[in-house]
């Protein structure tokens, strides 16, 4: 590529732009060139408004150190210093629509990691190995925005990317039930250890709107695009149960799975270590190598150990085996705020730019 895109990411000053914005240093595709973040960080340079503040384990990258940041509601200007802009801001949810509806209007496409827009009939909500058909939906969308090159794609619930990436791959076998309990690290919460002392020895069986999230957005994913909207799947029926645990990074999922054609365990085997997406048959740059890799020791996946598999955007697996009330049960895990937020992000966009559109 002879030219990198300007890449501004609105709400860079938070856990999950942070971590955009380390992911982002030396991409051969995108170049940040514009932070956005609420009015009492704007005007002050990235490495000042994040002082005290930074919560990852690497270091601010020096090409954004001295980039200003800017308002996030400020669309004229950012528009002027960004070709597309990532969206990870803290706000309401309808604050959200609202804001990441005008980036669109404005022709700035957004490739946001929110909630706000994922039920919006419109909106792509994309895992680009697994659904990446539904970009054709944009089209739709910039009829009903009125936008020659703006548009709003989404990407899902962090806690999927563990459990719906290998459900997928068995397809062919007409998966009809999937029971899943999520074991979520604490910076899905924008958390680390010293923010939140009332994590350590304990477990909280509770994520407000979370299990909501990981029953229906698997539906939409498994959808099809019907006219000017995605209209979602009717199965797998997916229910979840989602803990919050004290581990700083990695979500986990015990998955348990019954069949319409029950596959062995070798032809589920096979079918996790052939699975090929989009992103691995066009050689994006970040899509990892091996998407879904199989432990067969008893006691792995481990979040510390396995988290950063294929530089956090692959998912391991473990455990399969056959369950007494159904088909199948194995456990999974994938990082949260790589794979699962700004990792996923970047992937998409970067599916969007070989597809023609970014």
């Amino acid at each position: 590529m002879d030219k990198k895109l300007r890449a501004g990411v609105l709400g860079g000053t938070g856990m999950v732009g942070q971590r955009f914005i380390t992911l982002l240093e030396n991409h051969p595709w995108f170049q940040v060139t514009a932070i956005g973040a609420s009015e009492r960080s704007a005007g002050r340079s990235y490495e000042q408004a994040v002082e005290g503040r930074w919560k990852l384990d690497v270091p601010i990258p020096e090409n954004v150190k001295n980039i200003t940041v800017l308002n996030a509601a400020d669309i004229n200007r950012i528009s002027d210093e960004a070709d597309f802009v990532f969206c990870a801001v803290d706000m309401k949810k309808d604050e959200i629509r609202e804001l990441e509806e005008k980036y669109a209007r404005a022709e700035l496409p957004v490739i946001s990691n929110n909630s706000a827009h994922r039920f919006t009939e419109d909106v792509p909500m994309i895992i680009p190995e697994v659904n990446p058909e539904h970009s054709a939906i944009i089209e739709k969308q910039r009829k009903r925005l009125g936008t020659r090159k703006g548009f709003i794609a989404v990407k899902s619930n962090c806690s999927l990317q563990s459990y719906v990436p290998p459900v997928h791959a068995l397809m062919q076998f007409g998966p009809e039930k999937v029971l899943a309990s999520t074991y979520q690290a604490i910076s899905g919460a924008g958390k680390v250890f010293s923010d939140w002392p009332e994590i350590a020895d304990n477990v909280i069986p509770y994520i407000g709107g979370e299990e909501e999230k990981s029953e229906t957005e698997p539906l939409k994913i498994w959808g099809t695009i019907e006219g000017d909207k995605i209209r979602p799947a009717s199965g797998p029926v997916v229910s979840a149960q989602c803990y919050r645990v004290p581990v700083s990074d990695g979500h986990m999922a015990a998955v348990f799975i019954s069949f319409r054609k029950k596959p062995s365990k070798n032809e589920i085997l096979a079918c996790w270590k052939e699975f090929r997406g989009k992103p691995q048959e066009l050689k994006l740059p970040s899509a990892p190598s091996q998407f879904l890799t199989y432990f067969d020791k008893p006691d792995r996946p481990q979040s510390k150990l396995d988290r950063d598999l294929e530089n956090g955007m692959g998912i391991a697996l473990g455990r399969l085996r056959e369950d007494a009330l159904f088909d199948y049960k194995f456990t999974c895990l994938s990082h949260n705020t790589v794979r699962g937020a700004a990792g996923g992000a970047i992937l998409m966009a970067e599916l969007l730019k070989a597809e023609g559109w970014l």
